[in-house]
């Protein structure tokens, strides 16, 4: 057994219920986060385009984009459905977040969002490198009894 199983197998032993509760909380938050960008879609392209780092035609496919992944990968991340994945699509939106969208106007600020978004993007980075845990649909799917045919 290499060192990337040894660890998977430990995380998967030692995985405490209480981070899939918080697993779930991440993808629902980032799932309302989508619908609220789809309400306001002027807001999420203004945001987008106080970077002055795209065209206006770049704008839209950006806020598009992060529509998308944000509403497909937080319910992934709810369910647990290919958690990885979702998390790793999930990143760069919310690196883009942080340097081009919250870090020139509310770094020092303590009521800021880019604290929040800076907690986000280090939770994703956690769960992508633990999984979804024992209440995951990447767990039911793996236990499936129609998988050992």
């Amino acid at each position: 057994m290499n060192l990337i199983q040894r660890m998977e197998h430990w995380g998967d032993t030692h995985h405490p219920k209480w981070l899939d509760v918080l697993r779930m909380i991440l993808g629902i938050l980032l799932f309302m986060k989508a619908v609220e960008f789809m309400n306001n879609m002027d807001v999420l392209s203004s945001l987008i385009g106080k970077s002055a780092f795209l065209s206006s035609i770049s704008i839209g496919v950006m806020a598009h984009y992060v529509i998308m992944t944000q509403l497909i990968g937080g319910f992934m991340v709810a369910f647990g459905l290919l958690t990885r994945v979702a998390c790793l699509i999930q990143i760069p939106n919310l690196l883009g977040a942080l340097i081009f969208v919250n870090a020139p106007s509310s770094l020092m600020s303590p009521s800021g969002s880019w604290w929040l978004s800076l907690l986000i993007l280090l939770m994703l980075v956690f769960f992508l490198v633990e999984g979804g845990g024992p209440w995951s649909a990447d767990r039911l799917l793996e236990h499936h009894p129609m998988k050992s045919k």
